[in-house]
């Protein structure tokens, strides 16, 4: 797998999820990766560093022009806890928990962001206004309802599949109600 390709495509993808999400500053974009699965193994079997800090690298620099933090979600053993900025941890008021990821619990988009991150710190659980999901880890429990599927172009990146989330307000009334987009 090239670099530069990869990068291009992630970045396509990205803005995709972008445009259909219609995210603002100081909303949250979660990130679930396995790059086990973008490097053509079994999830949680085979992770990679590099990989994880070219995703990572790639999507901060996206979503910090837009003044979008990014939440990145763990694996299954560590609860899917995620890596986050404490200064986003503290204005929501989400849980700081005592953890640091490691390739093996975690995962190597976890540590990625530890690495890049100003002053990361992991959390139980967040609700993010859309997210991008590359290997099938299931971001949904960290998406704010009502969630709704986006199709980016890309079906995968690198051997991964990729899915994406965005939220909508909910719909409530009845019959003589009426809804803006």
């Amino acid at each position: 797998m090239e670099k530069e390709t990869f990068v291009q495509d992630l970045t396509q993808t990205t803005e995709e999820v972008l445009a259909q999400a219609n995210l603002k500053a100081g909303d949250t974009f979660v990130l679930g990766c396995s790059t086990s699965e973008v490097t053509g193994g079994v999830i949680g079997k085979n992770p990679s560093q590099e990989v994880g800090e070219w995703i990572i690298a790639t999507l901060k620099q996206i979503l910090d022009a837009k003044g979008i933090f990014l939440a990145v979600q763990g694996c299954e053993h560590l609860n899917r806890a995620l890596v986050v900025e404490r200064r986003l941890a503290e204005k929501k008021d989400w849980e700081i928990v005592a953890v640091l990821p490691s390739l093996h619990a975690g995962g190597a988009c976890s540590v990625a962001a530890f690495k890049f991150f100003d002053d990361p710190v992991e959390v139980e659980s967040i609700v993010a206004q859309a997210g991008l999901d590359i290997g099938d880890t299931a971001i949904g429990m960290h998406v704010k309802h009502v969630q709704v599927p986006v199709r980016p172009t890309k079906k995968e990146l690198g051997a991964a599949h990729v899915t994406a989330l965005r939220s909508r307000p909910k719909y409530v009334g009845g019959p003589r109600a009426s809804y803006v987009e």
